[in-house]
């Protein structure tokens, strides 16, 4: 699997190119933040309700000591607000409670078993959402599973699997040293722009020749808009 993920990511770098990253690593407890509100909606909506959000507050004991129904308010742009809402407003407390301060920099220190067993470990955050902690603010080379890699990989038929949980910890220990950031990046735009949920563009798809989809779409006339955007490369 692993020179079979090394051909797919080159094929996508060729065509999309290598996706920039900031220089300075984000706060991971920002990323997680992000993550959260990204769930179910947009990139756009998602870092919107993420800017309203900081613009309000000091730092994340602000959020801590506000009313859930506030909070609400200033991410109501991102959908499911009192979800997502708990869910924020959950792992502060927890690392309040147990550090005495809101940071989630001693994770550096384990290695990421370790740190995917204590984010999930609270209340609304998942396997992906460790993942993205993993990959965009502590630099390791995890391959992060959303629906658009895991409908992209079992398409292609480098998985066949039932979720995106599945799908990761089948691709997790294949991932070539370096590649996962440009892999898991490229594919979300393959996701987005190519390979959608329907009417995939298989006839401009830059994987259509190494694809095993059996429902190919080569109908010109449907149009998908595009949408680059992509939230946790933004979070400064």
């Amino acid at each position: 699997m692993k020179k079979q993920i090394e051909k797919i990511n080159q094929l996508l770098i060729n065509h999309f190119g290598i996706p920039e990253r900031q220089k300075k690593l984000p706060n991971p407890l920002d990323i997680i933040i992000g993550t959260i509100l990204s769930q179910n909606t947009n990139d756009k909506n998602s870092y919107k309700a993420y800017l309203n959000l900081k613009s309000n507050i000091k730092s994340w004991n602000d959020v801590l000591e506000m009313k859930t129904s506030q909070l609400e308010k200033l991410i109501k742009v991102a959908g499911l607000g009192k979800q997502k809402s708990m869910a924020i407003k959950n792992l502060l407390k927890n690392l309040k409670n147990k550090n005495e301060r809101l940071s989630l920099n001693y994770l550096k220190r384990k290695n990421d078993e370790e740190v995917i067993g204590e984010l999930t470990s609270h209340k609304g955050i998942g396997v992906k959402t460790a993942n993205c902690v993993l990959l965009f603010a502590f630099d390791r080379n995890v391959c992060p599973v959303d629906t658009h890699v895991h409908r992209i990989l079992n398409r292609i038929g480098m998985v066949k699997t039932s979720n995106p949980e599945k799908t990761f910890n089948e691709i997790k220990a294949h991932i070539p040293e370096g590649a996962a950031h440009s892999f898991h990046t490229n594919l979300l735009r393959l996701g987005r722009e190519y390979c959608t949920p329907t009417n995939p563009k298989c006839y401009e798809c830059p994987l259509e020749r190494v694809c095993a989809y059996k429902e190919k779409n080569f109908d010109r006339k449907k149009i998908i808009k595009q949408n680059n955007f992509f939230l946790l490369d933004s979070i400064k």
